[in-house]
């Protein structure tokens, strides 16, 4: 079948495509151009000649079960691998968050304070910042 044939298309569609081109020509667009906006436009409703099967067709009720089946298990799988990642993860986070906090509560205290952060915790205590120097 040569290329740019209509003989994959359905009656219907055939008919289509003709209004559809007739509208453009009464619009003042050149044949050519009326014709190919026409089958343009069809094969984006309808996705092509529906007489063959191929890519773009609507899928049976079997094939449909069947991708909704395969991506269910996907689905599963994908989550048993999150769930057991992050089962192993939690323990990590936990000694981490532990470490973190002994560590703040070690800058935090009196000894490892700059002067400059004690003549400042002093004057917010109202006390002489020499005095806790």
């Amino acid at each position: 079948m040569p290329r740019g044939s209509k003989d994959k298309y359905t009656d219907k569609q055939k008919r289509k495509a003709e209004h559809i081109e007739d509208s453009y020509e009464k619009k003042g667009v050149s044949d050519g151009e009326a014709e190919r906006r026409a089958w343009a436009t069809v094969n984006k409703q309808s996705g092509g000649g529906e007489k063959a099967g191929g890519s773009g067709r609507k899928k049976s009720a079997s094939a449909k079960a069947a991708s909704r089946k395969a991506s269910a298990k996907t689905a599963a799988t994908t989550r048993k691998r999150k769930a057991t990642s992050a089962r192993k993860n939690s323990t990590t986070r936990k000694s981490t968050t532990t470490a973190k906090k002994s560590s703040a509560r070690a800058r935090s205290s009196s000894a490892k304070k700059t002067t400059h952060q004690k003549r400042v915790a002093a004057g917010r205590k109202g006390g002489k910042a020499k005095a806790a120097a």
